[in-house]
């Protein structure tokens, strides 16, 4: 892995290049930004759901199961009182032809996911499959 080159191109702007990608990020207007961009803590949440979709996307093609319908979501929580994460909630939503012997299996492997696996081990993760409703 290359270096990754940080620029402050206006404002509450922040740039991150690397490879031949670029990231851009803002802060909420609250904050003092311009909402041009995520807030670099959504971009951070983003890769975690990122990473572990890549999983979950993999194992299904490995097994040629259908990903048409399917789709993660994630959920933060906060400890009380402070900006530190206590629990997130990850939940691959899949459809009803997707077979119950690859639920745990699949969990497994998104929980193989670098990103989450980087996390402070004090935060819980909770990963799970629901089917979606016909």
């Amino acid at each position: 892995m290359g270096g990754f080159e940080v620029t402050f191109p206006d404002n509450k702007k922040i740039d991150v290049a690397f490879d031949n990608f670029k990231i851009k990020t803002d802060q909420a207007k609250e904050n003092g930004g311009d909402e041009t961009a995520p807030e670099p803590f959504d971009v951070f949440i983003s890769s975690l759901g990122a990473c572990a979709g890549i999983y979950a996307k993999s194992f299904c093609d490995v097994r040629k199961l259908s990903t048409g319908d399917m789709h993660l979501f994630i959920e933060v929580f906060f400890k009380e009182e402070q900006k530190l994460m206590d629990q997130v909630n990850l939940t691959l939503h899949v459809n009803q032809h997707f077979p119950e012997k690859y639920i745990k299996p699949i969990i497994k492997s998104m929980n193989g996911c670098a990103v989450k696996n980087q996390l402070h081990p004090d935060i819980k993760i909770n990963t799970a499959v629901a089917y979606l409703d016909q």
